[in-house]
């Protein structure tokens, strides 16, 4: 396809569909925006937009596609200065935030004015942040959820797939109220759960601080998201803060039911509840990117020698293998193997768990 795509915000997002869209419409021209002088020069040093924007207005103006890659109460502001701003006949705007019936309210002013808005959500992520950290495959085999208006046109709709084709993610159309009900479930309310569990550990620590090396292990781990942005997830958790309300309500009965079950000492009831969840996990993809990136990490149960671990990671450099990242678990309760290697990929974990079991007889364990 031909065009010009205007994003803006080139955080790792945007960064990822630029180059996406520019490998499977090589002559399409890309222009980019954003606030942050560093990242726009470095998009572009990167080549990963053709121009710099001279302005958001200046971006917008000769763009057949805009795309809104940036947090949900920022998209909020610029759909309202895009319906107020001289549009190319035909645009087409789309947006990649977390939260979507808020944002698809607020883009009925667009519809008032005859402009094509469809709601877009990559459910796709990283460790890392920032343009730099932009992948041509960042959304390969991701869900890629559509949430046109209730009048969208069909061909709208079909030349926004075409555009993110380049993206080999698995788009889907849902409505507004479907998709923050399927992320509030799977996504927002998790992070709300891990930052609360991890603030329920930091009051005990206070008084033994020897919680927080044990907590480096396991816990450590099933808390991750509570690591990430903590003004984004204000932004999403307010947008969606009829979700969050309900998802709380019924996880305060779910924790009833299971502090009944504990005063009464029903083992029977507490093996139902901790088989029925176990049944359920074992149950979910394994292989699908879901809402919460995943995390690629090979347990492996290494020997206590000097010089093991440049020993593990020779062998991995010797074929090539990228690591993200490497620790050592002190805490091991629940948890396989003393070493924790991270990938950027499924592949590379696959071919490193080849590679270490080829040439050592270390046990190892795919989380």
């Amino acid at each position: 396809m031909r065009g010009n795509v205007f994003i803006a915000g080139l955080g790792l997002i945007g960064g990822s569909l630029a180059k996406a869209i520019k490998k499977a419409h090589p002559k399409a021209h890309i222009v980019g925006y954003d606030l942050r002088e560093s990242e726009l020069g470095l998009a572009d040093a990167l080549n990963i937009i053709d121009e710099k924007a001279a302005s958001f207005e200046a971006g917008a103006a000769t763009a057949d596609l805009i795309i809104i890659a940036v947090p949900v109460l920022q998209t909020e502001y610029m759909i309202e200065h895009l319906a107020s701003l001289p549009l190319k006949k035909g645009v087409l705007i789309t947006d990649t935030g977390s939260t979507k019936s808020r944002i698809m309210e607020r883009a009925r002013v667009l519809e008032e004015k005859g402009i094509a808005f469809i709601g877009g959500h990559p459910m796709a992520g990283s460790h890392k942040s920032g343009v730099a950290a932009a992948k041509e495959l960042l959304f390969e085999n991701a869900f890629y959820l559509l949430t046109p208006p209730k009048l969208a046109e069909e061909k709208n709709i079909a030349i926004l797939k075409k555009w993110l084709e380049g993206t080999r993610a698995k788009i889907m159309e849902v409505t507004a109220e479907q998709h923050d009900e399927m992320t509030g479930v799977i996504s927002h309310f998790p992070h709300i759960i891990a930052a609360s569990l991890v603030h329920q550990a930091r009051k005990f620590n206070d008084e033994n601080p020897l919680i927080e090396r044990l907590a480096a292990g396991g816990f450590r781990d099933i808390t991750r998201i509570a690591s990430s942005n903590p003004e984004m997830w204000k932004d999403i958790s307010l947008h969606n803060k009829e979700m969050m309300l309900t998802l709380l309500a019924d996880w305060r009965d779910e924790m009833n039911d299971i502090l009944s079950i504990l005063e009464k000492e029903d083992a029977d009831g507490l093996y139902r509840y901790f088989d029925d969840a176990k049944t359920f996990r074992d149950s979910l993809p394994i292989r699908s990117q879901g809402a919460i990136p995943s995390f690629y990490e090979l347990y492996v149960d290494v020997p206590d020698y000097p010089g093991v671990i440049s020993e593990l990671t020779g062998y991995l450099a010797e074929e090539r293998i990228s690591i993200t990242n490497i620790r050592i678990m002190e805490t091991r309760e629940d948890v396989f193997g003393v070493l924790v290697i991270s990938f950027q990929n499924e592949k590379d974990r696959l071919r490193a768990k080849i590679c270490i079991e080829q040439k050592t007889t270390y046990d190892l364990f795919l989380a």
